[in-house]
């Protein structure tokens, strides 16, 4: 096997474990009040804790916004883009 197909493999990840973050990124088209209001919606978190996340990924330009099951981040991830915002989950190394 070469290099490249080394790096192309699949790799399997254990869904079951508590090994995920979904991440939020910085946007140019939602106002501050829209996506933390998504954000509380999205996690349960209180104002000052989304208000945290969003200053967050306008700042340095992406937030963790909750870690855990994958299915947890699935849902989360899911009611954000209900507005278009842009999100990622990745695996926990």
């Amino acid at each position: 096997m070469t290099e490249t197909e080394e790096l192309l493999a699949p790799t399997d990840v254990d869904i079951s474990t508590e090994g995920f973050t979904l991440i939020l990124f910085n946007d140019s088209y939602h106002d501050f009040d829209e996506v933390i209001n998504q954000v509380m919606k999205a996690t349960g978190f209180g104002h000052e804790k989304a208000e945290s996340i969003t200053m967050e990924a306008h700042n340095r330009g992406k937030a963790s916004v909750i870690s855990g099951e994958l299915d947890r981040c699935l849902k989360a991830q899911a009611i954000l883009e209900e507005i278009s915002l842009r999100t990622t989950i990745e695996v926990n190394a």
